[in-house]
């Protein structure tokens, strides 16, 4: 490995800090629309980085337009980036299927049917863990079960705001572990590590955050019982789709062959028990798809703007800087974590952070020979505790409203993106799992 002083030898007098402002014009964009209006979804991200596409076209001017154009057209149609689309298109499929034919209701109150009444809430966050790894999608599994913390709230007396800390903090689980989570498809593939490799790196941080969670949730809860006799409806065989999709997933199936079938398997049980019809399905598959197209057309346009900045010298810049500043993989490690954290509390969406970031950290880790499955790892856990605990953050900003309580509320109480925080920086400096590093040639 090259040591960090040679690096900055090679890149003296290279890279543009002009050639970062697309950056910089879609965080003020995104932030400053969110500070000036108190609403940090206002401004699409997508509308934001076509803004910051503009800006990056304008930048050189000496360089043909056109020449500019190809580049952007080039990068935006990576390899990588067009997988990511097929991912996500399968993986928004697969979702509403899975949704139309009842399996996430049946998932639910199996998991719940389950749960001994003296265990109620920590078993909560357990099943929160699972519907959300299952799922693969934070905000769907706050969305499905605020409603229960609204009841079991109601039944034991429990404050309401920490039932709703456990269901974002569970539910953000999901986003370190889930194989069809988007976070992990963009972390993995930005990279170019598998996605269960990234998804095993991360166990090691998610088990010791998640453990002493449950610790403390049953040691808050501990004097609360239910008074519930209601029983859950449920059908077994509607829950299998989940297992197939994570047991392959364990398996090391291709991810594609994965969530194809997934839909496939999910379309078929939700015709065996007549829960959908041909058209149901067909139509499920459709709405799940065009729930993608948004994130989708971001990652492409994202993409062309980093292949612009990459190209205009911008890459070169941050990496200039940064091996001035920082003297060993550690450091590297350190850069990574800073640069995932500060985007997501910019743009409150660890999904946007991931795809922003990736490229850079790729960078960085080529510069300090460090393990793509690691940075993977560092990209989703640093993205994933901030998201999980701003106020302003799609998942408590969901929660909150079904719930109606105060954001600032429920904060206090999200003790897993607090612990996976503090996990995350020890594992910068200490190689939680066991894999042995992957050779490459």
């Amino acid at each position: 490995m090259q040591n960090a002083s040679k690096i900055t030898e090679e890149r003296i007098n290279k890279g543009s800090l002009l050639a970062l402002a697309p950056i910089g014009v879609f965080l003020v964009l995104f932030m400053g629309s969110g500070i000036i209006t108190g609403d940090f979804y206002k401004m699409p991200a997508l509308i934001a980085f076509m803004v910051a596409a503009g800006v990056a076209l304008m930048i050189n001017p000496k360089e043909s337009l056109q020449n500019k154009i190809d580049i952007f057209c080039k990068s935006a149609g990576d390899p990588n980036i067009l997988i990511m689309v097929i991912i996500f298109l399968l993986a928004g499929a697969f979702g509403s299927v899975a949704k139309a034919m009842g399996a996430v209701d049946s998932t639910v109150n199996l998991s719940l049917s389950i749960l001994p009444a003296n265990l109620l809430v920590t078993g909560l966050f357990l099943v929160v863990c699972f519907i959300s790894i299952s799922m693969g999608t934070s905000v769907g599994t706050v969305s499905a079960l605020t409603p229960i913390g609204i009841g079991i709230s109601q039944k034991t007396g429990i404050p309401l705001e920490l039932l709703v800390a456990i269901i974002v903090g569970g539910a953000m689980v999901g986003d370190n572990l889930s194989m069809i989570s988007d976070t992990t498809i963009a972390a993995a593939n930005t990279q170019g590590c598998e996605l269960k490799d990234k998804v095993k790196m991360n166990f090691f941080v998610v088990l010791p955050a998640a453990i002493i969670s449950i610790i403390i949730v049953a040691i808050m809860t501990s004097g609360y019982q239910s008074a519930s006799t209601e029983t859950y409806s449920y059908e077994i065989i509607k829950v299998i789709p989940y297992l197939a999709v994570l047991v392959g997933a364990l398996a090391g199936a291709n991810v594609f062959v994965l969530l194809a079938g997934g839909v496939l398997f999910a379309g078929a049980v939700g015709l065996f028990t007549n829960s959908i019809d041909l058209w149901g399905f067909i139509g499920a598959v459709s709405e799940g798809m065009a729930g993608m197209q948004e994130l989708c057309i971001l990652v492409m346009i994202v993409g062309g703007v980093i292949g612009l900045i990459k190209h205009n010298g911008g890459i070169d810049f941050v990496l200039n800087y940064i091996t001035s500043k920082i003297k060993s993989a550690t450091g590297a490690k350190i850069g990574i974590a800073l640069l995932s954290s500060i985007i997501d509390l910019c743009t409150a969406n660890n999904t946007i952070t991931i795809i922003t970031a990736g490229p850079l950290a790729k960078e960085i880790g080529e510069e300090y020979d460090l393990d793509p499955r690691k940075i993977a790892s560092i990209l989703d856990i640093f993205a994933s505790c901030w998201q999980g605990m701003i106020p302003y953050g799609a998942q408590i900003l969901t929660a909150v409203g079904i719930a109606g309580v105060s954001s600032v509320a429920v904060i206090k109480y999200l003790h897993y993106p607090i612990f996976l925080l503090i996990f995350g920086i020890i594992s910068i400096t200490v190689d939680f799992s066991a894999l042995k590093k992957k050779k490459t040639h």
